[in-house]
């Protein structure tokens, strides 16, 4: 099924491009991941479901898609640049632990919300302090081209010589003249020949807590450092798509360009792929405006801002209903419409999924439905294939829930649609909702208040002395584990001993 007419927009060229696999039907897929030294939030929420349902949907295609994506757990310094503190190791020394177990609890702790939103796990997850041997041989292969140089024990890339050979911002379409000039100037105990390099290897001081042996010294990588040698690793020196936050496209995206080019030659990916910023109320997300909101706090309504809990699901709907590119303002309305139309998609799951044909005899074929409900197929087909437009798709998963809930209700019958439609329309219903756009059937949680419903039919019953009811309800809570306890005073159940 693999489709000829799959378009991305490629950051790189600006341009929707038509989707060409370097070796089909292979693909080799690296995203970004968290650096991990404090809760997911927000902001982690929308690549993960973005690039998962990429996944997804290059999956439903018939590609074998290999999806990479890193763990930051060394390298990340405070200020997204070459100084100031490691951020994992800054938060150990808050906590009084170890950095690793930092990066292992706010790791787990990761994994476990992006279970909650139903994000596959990548198929390879690679920790930077794992790649240490493959980053300092980078390191050395870039020396080597002479696009780098050492000074006391760190390696920085020398941005003005690469350019020179070639374009160093094509990506983020910045221009090194300007970034010199807008650039502080060196102050004389600054290693770097320009203010513009970047560290591919840093020197580490006596009291940093996280460093490596290295032909350069003790020392530690430069975050930008790690997703070349990782992804270079596990897909290859180029590879079909790299995804990430529009955020990283500068620098640390370009200067994953520059390392590729510098280290292997070429441009690490064909594709480059952003996900644009999520605002909260129209404002930047930040913990300095007290609108920061992780996801756990989401699930559980546990913020200021919030009106209400918000399950995983209605957040990752949300995010579906807006195109990746495009901003996403979170606030309580736009969740309470997002929790509503969830909750249309699911009813309608659970309607499609227990649907069955039934021929009538004498029906004549409605060819106006017929050619209504291939339409929405088609054009759920073609938003998906304009460069993954969960957006449109989902408007038109709305209009095949209407002949589903028609369907149900009796008003249009399957046997004016025939078998073949009738089946097409259902699993294509099930199939993008499950399988493309990721969503599921949040069971309810709320047995205690369910089962006192239950036991008050069943005094009112026994009061009634309705006792062939009593006698169902019995037996329909023993058939599932649950025996009803009657007591003095009242009526209490247990789990069946």
């Amino acid at each position: 099924m693999i489709s000829k007419e799959l378009k991305i927009y490629n950051t790189l060229s600006r341009e929707k491009e038509l989707f060409e696999p370097l070796k089909p039907p292979f693909v080799g897929m690296y995203v970004c991941g968290p650096t991990v030294y404090g809760d997911a939030h927000l902001g982690h929420s929308r690549p993960a479901v973005t690039f998962d349902t990429v996944y997804r949907y290059l999956s439903h295609l018939g590609y074998k898609v290999r999806y990479v994506r890193n763990i930051t757990d060394v390298g990340h310094l405070q200020g997204d640049a070459d100084d100031g503190e490691d951020k994992i190791a800054k938060k150990a020394k808050l906590e009084q632990l170890e950095p690793m177990e930092v990066a292992q609890y706010y790791t787990d702790t990761y994994h476990r919300d992006m279970e909650s939103l139903n994000t596959n796990k990548p198929n390879i997850e690679p920790r930077a302090t794992g790649h240490i041997p493959e980053q300092i041989q980078l390191v050395k292969d870039i020396l080597d081209a002479g696009f780098a140089y050492e000074v006391n024990g760190s390696v920085y890339f020398d941005v003005l010589k690469y350019n020179s050979e070639k374009p160093y911002g094509k990506l983020s379409g910045r221009v090194v003249d300007e970034l010199m000039s807008g650039s502080r100037e060196l102050d004389g105990q600054d290693e770097k020949r320009n203010p513009i390099d970047f560290a591919l290897w840093k020197n580490a001081s006596p009291e940093h807590l996280m460093k490596w042996e290295s032909p350069w010294g003790l020392g530690f990588p430069g975050w930008h450092l790690e997703c070349t040698a990782m992804s270079s690793k596990y897909l290859g020196n180029q590879f079909d798509i790299h995804g990430g936050g529009m955020d990283l496209m500068f620098p640390h995206h370009e200067c994953e360009i520059a390392q590729g080019n510098a280290g292997h030659g070429h441009d690490p990916a064909k594709y480059w792929m952003h996900n644009n910023m999520i605002t909260i109320n129209g404002q930047k997300m930040g913990k300095s405006l007290g609108n920061f909101i992780t996801l756990q706090e989401l699930f559980t309504g546990k913020h200021d801002l919030l009106d209400q809990a918000y399950s995983p699901m209605t957040i990752r709907y949300f995010i579906l209903t807006a195109h990746y590119r495009s901003t996403l303002d979170f606030s309580n309305e736009a969740l309470k419409a997002a929790q509503k139309g969830y909750k249309k998609i699911i009813n309608g799951l659970r309607i499609a999924k227990s649907l069955e044909y039934t021929e009538e005899e004498g029906v004549v074929r409605d060819e106006k439905q017929i050619q209504q409900i291939e339409k929405s197929i088609e054009s759920a087909y073609r938003a998906m294939n304009d460069d993954f437009n969960s957006a449109q798709a989902i408007g038109h998963l709305f209009n095949l829930l209407k002949k589903i809930n028609s369907l149900y209700t009796g008003q249009l019958k399957a046997s004016v649609l025939g078998k073949d439609v009738f089946e097409k329309l259902n699993a294509t219903f099930v199939v993008f909702v499950e399988e493309i756009l990721g969503l599921l059937e949040e069971k309810s949680d709320k047995q205690q208040e369910l089962l006192e419903i239950l036991l008050r039919v069943y005094q009112e019953a026994k009061l009634a002395k309705n006792y062939d009811k009593v006698d169902e309800i019995r037996s329909a809570l023993k058939s599932i584990g649950v025996v009803v306890k009657d007591m003095k005073d009242k009526v209490d159940w247990a789990y069946e001993e």
